[in-house]
Protein backbone atom coordinates (compact mmCIF):
# COMPACT_ATOMS: atom_id res chain seq x y z
CA UNK A 1 0.00 0.00 0.00
CA UNK A 2 0.85 3.52 -0.82
CA UNK A 3 2.04 5.72 1.86
CA UNK A 4 -0.66 8.33 0.45
CA UNK A 5 -3.37 6.41 0.11
CA UNK A 6 -2.55 4.36 3.42
CA UNK A 7 -2.45 7.72 5.69
CA UNK A 8 -5.50 8.47 3.58
CA UNK A 9 -7.38 5.22 5.00
CA UNK A 10 -5.73 6.12 8.55
CA UNK A 11 -6.85 9.37 9.09
CA UNK A 12 -10.61 9.03 7.60
CA UNK A 13 -11.95 7.48 10.48
CA UNK A 14 -11.28 10.36 12.53
CA UNK A 15 -13.09 12.66 9.95
CA UNK A 16 -15.97 10.49 9.52
CA UNK A 17 -17.82 12.04 13.00
CA UNK A 18 -17.60 15.78 11.40
CA UNK A 19 -18.36 14.42 8.22
CA UNK A 20 -21.76 12.62 9.01
CA UNK A 21 -22.82 16.10 10.77
CA UNK A 22 -21.45 17.85 7.52
CA UNK A 23 -23.89 15.31 5.66
CA UNK A 24 -26.69 16.49 7.85
CA UNK A 25 -26.08 20.15 7.53
CA UNK A 26 -26.10 19.43 3.98
CA UNK A 27 -29.54 18.01 3.76
CA UNK A 28 -31.07 20.30 5.36
CA UNK A 29 -29.91 23.50 3.12
CA UNK A 30 -27.52 22.10 -0.01
CA UNK A 31 -27.70 18.56 -0.68
CA UNK A 32 -25.27 18.69 -3.59
CA UNK A 33 -22.56 19.81 -1.51
CA UNK A 34 -21.07 16.81 0.68
CA UNK A 35 -21.52 13.57 0.05
CA UNK A 36 -20.33 10.04 0.69
CA UNK A 37 -17.17 8.82 -1.08
CA UNK A 38 -19.85 6.06 -1.96
CA UNK A 39 -22.17 8.34 -3.42
CA UNK A 40 -19.46 9.13 -6.23
CA UNK A 41 -19.83 5.43 -7.51
CA UNK A 42 -23.59 5.16 -7.89
CA UNK A 43 -24.46 7.08 -11.43
CA UNK A 44 -27.74 8.95 -11.11
CA UNK A 45 -28.39 8.88 -7.78
CA UNK A 46 -31.44 11.04 -6.95
CA UNK A 47 -30.27 13.67 -4.06
CA UNK A 48 -33.01 14.13 -1.04
CA UNK A 49 -34.43 17.59 -1.15
CA UNK A 50 -35.45 19.54 1.78
CA UNK A 51 -39.05 20.57 2.11
CA UNK A 52 -38.11 24.41 2.70
CA UNK A 53 -35.47 26.55 1.26
CA UNK A 54 -34.98 28.77 4.07
CA UNK A 55 -31.71 27.21 4.84
CA UNK A 56 -30.44 27.40 0.91
CA UNK A 57 -31.32 31.10 1.36
CA UNK A 58 -29.31 31.11 4.42
CA UNK A 59 -26.28 29.47 2.86
CA UNK A 60 -26.15 31.36 -0.16
CA UNK A 61 -26.75 34.85 1.70
CA UNK A 62 -24.15 34.56 4.38
CA UNK A 63 -22.00 33.07 1.65
CA UNK A 64 -22.20 36.07 -0.89
CA UNK A 65 -21.58 38.75 2.34
CA UNK A 66 -18.37 36.65 3.27
CA UNK A 67 -17.00 37.19 -0.25
CA UNK A 68 -18.24 40.50 -0.67
CA UNK A 69 -16.83 41.48 2.93
CA UNK A 70 -12.96 38.97 2.24
CA UNK A 71 -12.18 40.16 -1.79
CA UNK A 72 -14.63 43.34 -1.85
CA UNK A 73 -14.97 44.60 -5.83
CA UNK A 74 -13.48 47.65 -7.15
CA UNK A 75 -10.94 47.80 -4.21
CA UNK A 76 -8.16 45.99 -3.17
CA UNK A 77 -8.20 44.03 -0.15
CA UNK A 78 -4.79 44.98 1.29
CA UNK A 79 -2.24 47.60 1.70
CA UNK A 80 1.62 47.67 1.48
CA UNK A 81 3.17 49.69 3.84
CA UNK A 82 6.90 50.76 4.81
CA UNK A 83 7.74 49.32 7.72
CA UNK A 84 8.98 52.42 10.03
CA UNK A 85 10.37 50.63 12.91
CA UNK A 86 12.93 49.31 9.97
CA UNK A 87 14.13 52.41 8.60
CA UNK A 88 15.61 54.03 12.45
CA UNK A 89 14.64 57.18 11.36
CA UNK A 90 11.86 59.89 9.51
CA UNK A 91 11.31 59.38 5.80
CA UNK A 92 11.11 62.34 3.92
CA UNK A 93 7.09 62.86 2.98
CA UNK A 94 7.96 63.83 -0.76
CA UNK A 95 9.82 60.00 -1.18
CA UNK A 96 6.91 58.59 1.13
CA UNK A 97 4.42 59.64 -1.34
CA UNK A 98 5.97 58.42 -4.22
CA UNK A 99 6.49 55.09 -2.73
CA UNK A 100 2.89 55.06 -2.40
CA UNK A 101 1.96 56.00 -5.53
CA UNK A 102 4.25 53.41 -6.76
CA UNK A 103 2.95 50.77 -3.97
CA UNK A 104 -0.71 51.54 -5.29
CA UNK A 105 0.64 50.64 -9.09
CA UNK A 106 1.71 47.19 -7.15
CA UNK A 107 -1.96 46.68 -5.80
CA UNK A 108 -3.48 47.26 -8.81
CA UNK A 109 -1.25 44.37 -10.87
CA UNK A 110 -1.85 42.09 -7.84
CA UNK A 111 -5.54 42.87 -8.13
CA UNK A 112 -6.09 42.82 -12.09
CA UNK A 113 -4.39 38.96 -11.68
CA UNK A 114 -6.77 38.29 -8.90
CA UNK A 115 -9.57 39.34 -11.21
CA UNK A 116 -8.64 37.42 -14.42
CA UNK A 117 -8.39 34.19 -12.64
CA UNK A 118 -11.55 32.18 -11.28
CA UNK A 119 -10.95 32.27 -7.56
CA UNK A 120 -13.93 34.29 -6.86
CA UNK A 121 -16.10 31.45 -8.19
CA UNK A 122 -13.89 29.00 -6.42
CA UNK A 123 -14.06 30.81 -2.98
CA UNK A 124 -17.36 31.50 -3.15
CA UNK A 125 -18.09 27.75 -3.22
CA UNK A 126 -15.62 27.17 -0.83
CA UNK A 127 -17.57 29.52 1.63
CA UNK A 128 -20.66 27.24 1.30
CA UNK A 129 -18.95 24.54 2.09
CA UNK A 130 -17.24 25.90 5.39
CA UNK A 131 -20.91 27.43 6.47
CA UNK A 132 -22.49 23.84 5.77
CA UNK A 133 -20.11 21.55 6.59
CA UNK A 134 -17.21 23.81 8.32
CA UNK A 135 -14.36 22.75 6.39
CA UNK A 136 -12.62 23.82 2.84
CA UNK A 137 -9.46 23.40 1.27
CA UNK A 138 -8.24 25.51 -1.79
CA UNK A 139 -5.55 24.45 -3.67
CA UNK A 140 -3.68 27.29 -5.82
CA UNK A 141 -2.35 26.02 -8.92
CA UNK A 142 -0.84 27.93 -11.40
CA UNK A 143 -3.86 27.88 -14.07
CA UNK A 144 -6.64 28.55 -11.66
CA UNK A 145 -7.61 27.57 -8.21
CA UNK A 146 -9.65 24.20 -7.01
CA UNK A 147 -12.16 23.36 -4.35
CA UNK A 148 -12.03 20.06 -2.30
CA UNK A 149 -15.24 19.28 -0.24
CA UNK A 150 -14.68 17.30 2.89
CA UNK A 151 -15.27 13.70 1.49
CA UNK A 152 -12.41 14.18 -0.47
CA UNK A 153 -9.13 15.47 1.70
CA UNK A 154 -7.98 14.15 5.00
CA UNK A 155 -5.97 16.55 7.93
CA UNK A 156 -3.68 15.95 10.77
CA UNK A 157 -3.08 18.95 13.39
CA UNK A 158 -0.67 19.36 15.79
CA UNK A 159 -1.61 20.69 19.45
CA UNK A 160 -1.17 24.01 18.31
CA UNK A 161 -3.83 23.49 15.03
CA UNK A 162 -1.06 23.87 12.94
CA UNK A 163 -1.21 21.43 9.83
CA UNK A 164 1.24 18.43 9.93
CA UNK A 165 -0.10 16.31 7.01
CA UNK A 166 -2.73 16.92 4.09
CA UNK A 167 -3.76 13.95 1.78
CA UNK A 168 -6.55 14.45 -0.98
CA UNK A 169 -8.52 11.99 -3.31
CA UNK A 170 -9.12 12.52 -6.97
CA UNK A 171 -11.10 10.35 -9.66
CA UNK A 172 -9.53 10.88 -12.78
CA UNK A 173 -11.15 9.70 -15.71
CA UNK A 174 -8.68 6.73 -17.13
CA UNK A 175 -8.28 8.48 -20.65
CA UNK A 176 -7.74 11.88 -19.42
CA UNK A 177 -5.04 10.13 -17.03
CA UNK A 178 -3.42 8.21 -19.54
CA UNK A 179 -2.96 11.55 -22.00
CA UNK A 180 -1.32 12.92 -18.77
CA UNK A 181 0.95 10.36 -17.43
CA UNK A 182 3.80 8.69 -19.48
CA UNK A 183 3.63 5.95 -21.64
CA UNK A 184 5.82 3.55 -20.57
CA UNK A 185 3.82 4.59 -16.81
CA UNK A 186 0.99 3.72 -17.63
CA UNK A 187 1.08 0.62 -19.58
CA UNK A 188 2.94 -0.43 -16.76
CA UNK A 189 1.12 0.70 -13.79
CA UNK A 190 -2.88 0.33 -14.99
CA UNK A 191 -4.58 -2.89 -16.25
CA UNK A 192 -7.58 -1.48 -17.79
CA UNK A 193 -9.73 -4.92 -17.27
CA UNK A 194 -8.88 -5.11 -13.63
CA UNK A 195 -10.78 -4.56 -10.74
CA UNK A 196 -8.15 -4.51 -7.72
CA UNK A 197 -8.74 -2.98 -3.94
CA UNK A 198 -5.88 -0.13 -5.58
CA UNK A 199 -8.04 2.10 -6.98
CA UNK A 200 -9.67 0.90 -10.49
CA UNK A 201 -13.31 1.82 -10.02
CA UNK A 202 -14.41 -0.30 -13.63
CA UNK A 203 -13.15 -2.02 -16.32
CA UNK A 204 -14.17 1.07 -18.39
CA UNK A 205 -11.93 3.62 -19.45
CA UNK A 206 -14.38 6.34 -18.74
CA UNK A 207 -14.39 5.54 -14.90
CA UNK A 208 -12.74 7.47 -12.59
CA UNK A 209 -8.90 6.14 -11.27
CA UNK A 210 -8.08 7.12 -7.53
CA UNK A 211 -5.50 9.91 -7.79
CA UNK A 212 -3.90 10.43 -4.08
CA UNK A 213 -1.82 13.65 -3.09
CA UNK A 214 0.58 13.34 -0.17
CA UNK A 215 1.11 17.00 1.45
CA UNK A 216 3.74 17.56 4.21
CA UNK A 217 6.08 19.52 6.14
CA UNK A 218 9.56 18.56 6.02
CA UNK A 219 11.64 17.84 9.28
CA UNK A 220 13.03 21.42 9.61
CA UNK A 221 9.64 22.63 8.93
CA UNK A 222 10.85 25.28 6.65
CA UNK A 223 9.06 24.10 3.60
CA UNK A 224 5.64 22.25 2.16
CA UNK A 225 6.48 19.32 0.04
CA UNK A 226 4.11 16.83 -1.95
CA UNK A 227 3.33 14.33 -4.21
CA UNK A 228 0.79 12.31 -6.05
CA UNK A 229 0.43 8.28 -6.10
CA UNK A 230 -1.29 6.11 -8.34
CA UNK A 231 -1.89 2.85 -7.97
CA UNK A 232 0.25 3.46 -4.68
CA UNK A 233 2.88 4.15 -7.49
CA UNK A 234 4.25 8.18 -7.25
CA UNK A 235 3.50 9.83 -10.25
CA UNK A 236 7.30 11.01 -12.10
CA UNK A 237 7.03 14.74 -12.22
CA UNK A 238 4.50 15.40 -9.20
CA UNK A 239 6.85 16.29 -6.41
CA UNK A 240 7.15 19.87 -5.93
CA UNK A 241 7.93 22.14 -2.70
CA UNK A 242 6.18 25.29 -1.46
CA UNK A 243 7.59 28.15 1.48
CA UNK A 244 6.22 27.45 4.73
CA UNK A 245 4.59 30.73 4.94
CA UNK A 246 3.34 31.05 1.00
CA UNK A 247 1.52 27.62 0.48
CA UNK A 248 -0.59 26.28 -2.37
CA UNK A 249 -2.63 24.50 0.14
CA UNK A 250 -5.24 26.49 2.77
CA UNK A 251 -7.53 24.68 4.48
CA UNK A 252 -10.36 26.54 5.93
CA UNK A 253 -12.22 26.22 9.21
CA UNK A 254 -15.56 28.04 10.38
CA UNK A 255 -15.54 27.62 13.98
CA UNK A 256 -11.97 26.25 15.78
CA UNK A 257 -12.57 23.47 18.40
CA UNK A 258 -9.30 22.89 20.40
CA UNK A 259 -8.00 19.18 20.01
CA UNK A 260 -9.98 18.82 16.96
CA UNK A 261 -8.02 18.88 13.46
CA UNK A 262 -11.74 19.83 11.91
CA UNK A 263 -13.91 22.53 12.50
CA UNK A 264 -17.61 23.13 12.97
CA UNK A 265 -20.18 24.57 10.32
CA UNK A 266 -22.49 27.87 11.35
CA UNK A 267 -25.67 25.42 10.24
CA UNK A 268 -24.32 22.60 12.80
CA UNK A 269 -24.85 25.58 15.43
CA UNK A 270 -28.44 26.47 14.75
CA UNK A 271 -29.18 22.11 13.75
CA UNK A 272 -31.83 21.75 16.36
CA UNK A 273 -33.75 25.09 14.53
CA UNK A 274 -33.41 23.58 11.02
CA UNK A 275 -34.05 20.24 11.67
CA UNK A 276 -37.53 21.42 13.41
CA UNK A 277 -38.07 23.88 10.48
CA UNK A 278 -37.83 21.05 8.69
CA UNK A 279 -40.45 18.71 10.56
CA UNK A 280 -43.09 21.67 10.54
CA UNK A 281 -42.61 22.11 6.80
CA UNK A 282 -43.33 19.14 6.12
CA UNK A 283 -46.30 18.52 8.20
CA UNK A 284 -47.66 21.94 7.02
CA UNK A 285 -47.27 20.64 3.45
CA UNK A 286 -48.67 17.91 4.01
CA UNK A 287 -51.39 18.63 5.92
CA UNK A 288 -52.45 21.74 3.63
CA UNK A 289 -52.36 19.01 0.49
CA UNK A 290 -54.96 16.79 2.69
CA UNK A 291 -56.96 19.66 3.15
CA UNK A 292 -57.34 21.04 -0.12
CA UNK A 293 -58.61 17.46 -0.99
CA UNK A 294 -62.45 18.08 -1.85
CA UNK A 295 -64.23 14.71 -1.21
CA UNK A 296 -68.02 14.31 -0.98
CA UNK A 297 -70.07 11.65 1.01
CA UNK A 298 -73.38 10.43 0.45
CA UNK A 299 -75.33 9.28 2.84
CA UNK A 300 -76.61 5.32 1.87
CA UNK A 301 -79.93 5.15 3.08
CA UNK A 302 -80.54 8.60 0.49
CA UNK A 303 -81.74 8.25 -3.18
CA UNK A 304 -79.52 10.67 -4.72
CA UNK A 305 -76.97 8.46 -6.41
CA UNK A 306 -73.50 9.34 -5.77
CA UNK A 307 -72.75 8.67 -10.06
CA UNK A 308 -75.10 12.13 -9.83
CA UNK A 309 -73.36 14.01 -8.20
CA UNK A 310 -70.22 12.89 -10.00
CA UNK A 311 -71.51 13.46 -13.70
CA UNK A 312 -73.32 17.11 -12.34
CA UNK A 313 -71.65 20.22 -14.06
CA UNK A 314 -71.17 23.60 -12.10
CA UNK A 315 -74.37 25.17 -12.13
CA UNK A 316 -76.50 21.62 -12.77
CA UNK A 317 -79.98 20.96 -10.93
CA UNK A 318 -80.30 17.70 -9.56
CA UNK A 319 -82.80 15.85 -7.59
CA UNK A 320 -81.91 15.29 -3.57
CA UNK A 321 -81.21 16.72 -0.36
CA UNK A 322 -78.86 18.63 1.02
CA UNK A 323 -78.83 16.17 4.24
CA UNK A 324 -77.77 13.14 2.06
CA UNK A 325 -74.56 14.89 0.84
CA UNK A 326 -71.76 16.36 3.16
CA UNK A 327 -68.10 17.55 2.25
CA UNK A 328 -64.69 15.82 3.82
CA UNK A 329 -62.90 18.75 6.63
CA UNK A 330 -59.81 18.38 8.18
CA UNK A 331 -61.01 20.38 10.97
CA UNK A 332 -57.01 21.64 11.81
CA UNK A 333 -57.11 25.36 11.01
CA UNK A 334 -56.06 26.06 14.74
CA UNK A 335 -53.28 23.39 14.75
CA UNK A 336 -52.27 24.62 11.42
CA UNK A 337 -52.01 28.29 12.69
CA UNK A 338 -49.91 26.78 15.88
CA UNK A 339 -47.46 25.53 13.63
CA UNK A 340 -47.53 27.92 11.27
CA UNK A 341 -46.32 30.65 13.57
CA UNK A 342 -43.65 28.67 15.47
CA UNK A 343 -42.54 28.56 11.53
CA UNK A 344 -42.49 32.01 11.14
CA UNK A 345 -40.07 32.38 14.78
CA UNK A 346 -38.21 29.50 13.21
CA UNK A 347 -37.59 31.49 10.26
CA UNK A 348 -36.64 34.75 11.79
CA UNK A 349 -34.19 33.19 14.29
CA UNK A 350 -32.36 31.78 11.20
CA UNK A 351 -32.52 34.70 9.01
CA UNK A 352 -31.06 37.14 11.88
CA UNK A 353 -28.40 34.17 12.39
CA UNK A 354 -27.25 34.17 8.77
CA UNK A 355 -27.00 37.89 8.65
CA UNK A 356 -30.60 38.43 6.27
CA UNK A 357 -31.27 41.43 6.78
CA UNK A 358 -34.63 41.75 7.95
CA UNK A 359 -35.92 45.64 7.99
CA UNK A 360 -38.77 46.67 10.43
CA UNK A 361 -42.04 47.42 8.81
CA UNK A 362 -42.96 50.66 9.75
CA UNK A 363 -43.48 54.03 7.86
CA UNK A 364 -40.73 55.77 9.95
CA UNK A 365 -38.01 53.35 8.87
CA UNK A 366 -35.24 55.07 8.72
CA UNK A 367 -32.21 54.40 6.16
CA UNK A 368 -29.94 54.98 9.79
CA UNK A 369 -31.68 52.72 11.63
CA UNK A 370 -31.38 50.12 8.50
CA UNK A 371 -27.83 51.08 8.29
CA UNK A 372 -27.87 50.11 12.06
CA UNK A 373 -29.33 46.90 11.57
CA UNK A 374 -27.01 45.93 9.02
CA UNK A 375 -23.90 46.59 10.75
CA UNK A 376 -24.43 44.90 13.94
CA UNK A 377 -25.44 41.76 11.66
CA UNK A 378 -21.92 42.33 10.59
CA UNK A 379 -20.61 42.52 14.21
CA UNK A 380 -21.95 39.71 15.23
CA UNK A 381 -19.76 37.59 12.85
CA UNK A 382 -16.05 39.44 14.08
CA UNK A 383 -14.96 36.04 15.28
CA UNK A 384 -15.37 34.56 11.65
CA UNK A 385 -14.31 37.30 9.86
CA UNK A 386 -10.58 37.15 12.06
CA UNK A 387 -10.36 33.72 11.77
CA UNK A 388 -10.63 34.11 7.24
CA UNK A 389 -8.36 36.95 7.82
CA UNK A 390 -5.64 35.09 9.38
CA UNK A 391 -5.93 31.54 7.47
CA UNK A 392 -7.20 32.59 4.55
CA UNK A 393 -6.90 36.12 3.59
CA UNK A 394 -2.78 36.64 4.76
CA UNK A 395 -2.03 33.40 3.50
CA UNK A 396 -3.61 33.64 0.06
CA UNK A 397 -2.06 37.33 -0.94
CA UNK A 398 1.08 35.52 0.03
CA UNK A 399 1.13 32.87 -2.46
CA UNK A 400 -0.41 35.48 -5.18
CA UNK A 401 2.47 37.69 -4.58
CA UNK A 402 5.03 34.38 -4.84
CA UNK A 403 3.29 33.21 -7.65
CA UNK A 404 3.86 36.66 -10.00
CA UNK A 405 7.16 37.41 -8.36
CA UNK A 406 8.21 33.76 -9.69
CA UNK A 407 6.73 34.37 -13.16
CA UNK A 408 8.21 37.97 -13.03
CA UNK A 409 5.17 40.17 -13.77
CA UNK A 410 6.20 41.75 -10.00
CA UNK A 411 9.12 43.14 -8.76
CA UNK A 412 10.90 41.53 -5.86
CA UNK A 413 9.40 43.20 -2.48
CA UNK A 414 12.36 43.48 0.26
CA UNK A 415 10.09 41.67 3.18
CA UNK A 416 11.91 43.48 5.85
CA UNK A 417 11.22 47.02 4.88
CA UNK A 418 7.41 46.52 3.37
CA UNK A 419 4.58 44.41 5.06
CA UNK A 420 1.22 43.69 3.35
CA UNK A 421 -1.25 44.66 5.64
CA UNK A 422 -4.66 43.29 4.62
CA UNK A 423 -7.70 45.80 5.07
CA UNK A 424 -10.79 43.60 4.53
CA UNK A 425 -12.32 41.43 6.61
CA UNK A 426 -12.70 42.13 10.24
CA UNK A 427 -10.76 45.42 9.71
CA UNK A 428 -13.18 46.27 7.21
CA UNK A 429 -15.73 45.81 10.59
CA UNK A 430 -13.46 47.96 12.30
CA UNK A 431 -13.65 51.07 9.63
CA UNK A 432 -17.75 50.98 10.24
CA UNK A 433 -16.96 50.90 13.73
CA UNK A 434 -14.82 54.34 12.91
CA UNK A 435 -16.85 55.84 10.52
CA UNK A 436 -20.47 55.54 13.06
CA UNK A 437 -18.21 56.76 15.52
CA UNK A 438 -16.54 59.54 13.76
CA UNK A 439 -19.77 60.67 12.55
CA UNK A 440 -21.66 60.81 15.55
CA UNK A 441 -18.28 62.33 17.13
CA UNK A 442 -18.68 65.38 14.65
CA UNK A 443 -22.78 65.60 14.66
CA UNK A 444 -22.71 66.07 18.60
CA UNK A 445 -20.29 68.81 18.43
CA UNK A 446 -22.40 70.51 15.98
CA UNK A 447 -25.61 70.46 17.30
CA UNK A 448 -24.19 71.32 21.26
CA UNK A 449 -21.97 73.69 20.66
CA UNK A 450 -22.19 75.25 17.03
CA UNK A 451 -20.76 75.14 13.80
CA UNK A 452 -18.36 77.53 15.09
CA UNK A 453 -16.73 75.09 17.55
CA UNK A 454 -15.66 72.69 14.60
CA UNK A 455 -14.23 75.54 12.72
CA UNK A 456 -11.95 76.35 16.03
CA UNK A 457 -11.34 72.84 17.37
CA UNK A 458 -11.63 70.46 14.68
CA UNK A 459 -8.25 69.99 11.78
CA UNK A 460 -10.68 69.82 8.88
CA UNK A 461 -7.70 68.26 6.11
CA UNK A 462 -7.51 65.46 9.67
CA UNK A 463 -10.96 64.93 9.83
CA UNK A 464 -11.28 64.29 6.21
CA UNK A 465 -8.17 61.68 6.01
CA UNK A 466 -9.55 59.79 8.87
CA UNK A 467 -13.43 59.59 7.35
CA UNK A 468 -11.62 58.58 4.23
CA UNK A 469 -9.94 55.46 5.65
CA UNK A 470 -13.12 54.79 7.98
CA UNK A 471 -14.68 54.03 4.43
CA UNK A 472 -11.72 52.15 3.07
CA UNK A 473 -11.04 55.23 0.03
CA UNK A 474 -7.42 55.56 -0.92
CA UNK A 475 -6.88 59.25 -0.29
CA UNK A 476 -3.43 59.41 -2.69
CA UNK A 477 -3.48 62.30 -4.93
CA UNK A 478 -7.00 62.97 -3.94
CA UNK A 479 -6.62 65.20 -0.66
CA UNK A 480 -4.66 67.59 -1.05
CA UNK A 481 -1.24 67.92 1.35
CA UNK A 482 -0.16 70.09 3.63
CA UNK A 483 2.43 71.06 0.96
CA UNK A 484 0.01 72.08 -1.59
CA UNK A 485 -2.11 73.75 0.62
CA UNK A 486 0.42 75.95 1.57
CA UNK A 487 0.85 76.47 -2.47
CA UNK A 488 -1.95 77.24 -2.83
CA UNK A 489 -2.20 80.15 -0.22
CA UNK A 490 0.52 81.14 -1.54
CA UNK A 491 -0.30 81.75 -4.61
CA UNK A 492 -3.57 83.60 -3.50
CA UNK A 493 -1.30 85.82 -1.46
CA UNK A 494 0.36 86.81 -4.19
CA UNK A 495 -2.76 87.26 -6.93
CA UNK A 496 -3.83 89.89 -3.95
CA UNK A 497 -0.66 91.47 -3.60
CA UNK A 498 -0.59 91.87 -8.17
CA UNK A 499 -4.53 93.46 -7.29
CA UNK A 500 -3.23 95.82 -4.53
CA UNK A 501 -0.12 96.92 -6.91
CA UNK A 502 -2.72 97.49 -9.44
CA UNK A 503 -4.64 99.48 -7.91
CA UNK A 504 -2.34 101.22 -6.58
CA UNK A 505 -0.82 101.70 -10.22
CA UNK A 506 -4.11 102.97 -11.23
CA UNK A 507 -3.79 105.64 -8.72
CA UNK A 508 -0.53 107.25 -9.80
CA UNK A 509 -1.46 106.82 -13.20
CA UNK A 510 -4.57 110.05 -12.13
CA UNK A 511 -2.06 111.71 -10.43
CA UNK A 512 -1.93 114.19 -13.21
CA UNK A 513 -5.10 115.52 -12.77
CA UNK A 514 -4.60 116.44 -9.16
CA UNK A 515 -1.52 118.49 -10.65
CA UNK A 516 -2.49 122.39 -11.20
CA UNK A 517 0.44 122.79 -13.61
CA UNK A 518 -0.59 119.66 -15.84
CA UNK A 519 -4.07 120.09 -15.41
CA UNK A 520 -5.60 123.92 -16.91
CA UNK A 521 -8.72 123.59 -15.72
CA UNK A 522 -7.90 123.08 -11.65
CA UNK A 523 -5.23 126.01 -12.18
CA UNK A 524 -7.57 128.71 -13.61
CA UNK A 525 -10.02 127.56 -10.68
CA UNK A 526 -7.01 128.09 -8.07
CA UNK A 527 -6.48 131.20 -9.42
CA UNK A 528 -9.91 132.76 -9.39
CA UNK A 529 -10.29 131.41 -5.34
CA UNK A 530 -7.18 133.40 -5.02
CA UNK A 531 -8.37 136.48 -6.76
CA UNK A 532 -11.41 136.10 -4.07
CA UNK A 533 -9.59 135.95 -1.16
CA UNK A 534 -6.85 138.28 -1.86
CA UNK A 535 -9.99 141.15 -2.53
CA UNK A 536 -11.86 140.08 0.68
CA UNK A 537 -8.88 140.92 2.44
CA UNK A 538 -8.50 143.91 0.78
CA UNK A 539 -12.21 145.01 1.89
CA UNK A 540 -11.87 143.99 5.46
CA UNK A 541 -8.71 146.34 5.97
CA UNK A 542 -10.50 149.38 4.46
Amino acid sequence: MGIARERYEALRGVRAQFLDVARLAAQLTLPYLIKYDSDYTETHKRLITPWQSVGAKCVTNLAAKLMLSVLPPQTTFFKLQIRDDQLGQEMDPTIRSELDLSFSKIERMIMDYVNGQNDRVVIHAAFKHLIVGGNALLYMAKDGMKNYPLNRFVVNRDGDGNIIELVTKELIARNVLASDLPVGFFKDKINPVSNDTAGVMNSTNDEGVEVYTYVRMNKQRTQWIWHQEVFDHIIPGSRSTAPKDASPWIVLRYNVVDGEDYGRGRVEEFMGDFRSLEALTKAITEGSAAAAKVVFLVSPSSTTKPQTIADAGNGAIVQGRPDDVGVIQVGKTADFKTAYEMIGQLTQRLQEAFMILNVRQSERTTAEEVRLTQLELEQSLGGLFSLMTTEFLVPYLKRTMLVLQRSGQLPKIPKDLVRPQVVAGINAIGRGQDFQSLTGFITTIAQTMGPEAIQKYIAGDEYIRRLAAAQGIDVLNLIKTQQQLQAENQQQLQQQEQVEMTKQAGQLASAPMNDPSKNPALNAQLENESTDETAAQETGSA
